[in-house]
């Protein structure tokens, strides 16, 4: 299995409407230059333009626990779907969910057909949603998200702990941004990590995703 790739871009203006699908085409190239399963999550208003542009699996970033009708402003399971998206995160840092409303919340989305990528701040907490069987779950301490040291740098025993801990594939995320911590991480035993700032803000994505598959 190759390593897999998330990268987020979150609200960031870099990847927001004409960016993201500039952003997604460059993930898009690097997948296929080097072999690389490089995946994309993209705001909801961005999914469709995006989807249609590019190959490369595209996720939402959040769904809501809602079936069809009465819910002004939530994001439907089913809508992301048929607007090309394959999966979505859950229970993100920036967007949790109370633990009956993220259970529902994977339940409708299984039904729409999306993979689930279930998002944690600590093992024990990535540990008690594994049940929910999620394609991964990722695990980003929160202290880490959107800095320079990563994860793999700042506590790899986090790592091993989520290997063994985690009854379900491993993703890690937080401070990533060089193959270096791609490297650890797997290392370790994470089939991949999920990261945003360090390539939708990165002063050339392009170069940036080239070093995260210096691998």
């Amino acid at each position: 299995m190759k390593p897999v790739i998330i990268v987020n871009f979150k609200t960031y203006a870099q990847a927001t409407g004409e960016n993201a699908e500039r952003l997604a085409k460059l993930c898009e190239r690097a997948a296929k230059q080097h072999d690389a399963d490089i995946r994309v999550a993209v705001q909801a208003a961005d999914i469709y333009r995006v989807a249609s542009k590019v190959s490369i699996p595209v996720y939402a970033e959040h769904v809501d626990p809602i079936d069809p009708g009465q819910n002004t402003g939530f994001i439907l399971p089913e809508d992301v779907e048929a607007e090309g998206a394959v999966g979505t995160l859950l229970n993100h840092s920036e967007h949790r969910l109370p633990g009956k409303q993220l259970e529902e919340a994977v339940r409708q989305a299984k039904e729409a057909g999306l993979k689930i990528v279930l998002c944690a701040r600590t093992v024990e907490e990535g540990a008690a949603l594994a049940h929910l069987s999620p394609e991964f779950v990722a695990v980003e301490p929160p202290e880490l998200i959107g800095g320079t040291v990563s994860v793999s740098t700042a506590n790899p025993a986090l790592i091993k702990d989520a290997v063994r801990l985690i009854d379900a594939p491993l993703l890690v995320g937080a401070g990533v941004h060089t193959a270096e911590d791609v490297r650890i991480a797997l290392a370790l035993g994470a089939k991949g990590v999920l990261l945003a700032s360090g390539v939708a803000k990165a002063k050339d994505p392009h170069e940036a995703l080239e070093e995260l598959l210096r691998l």
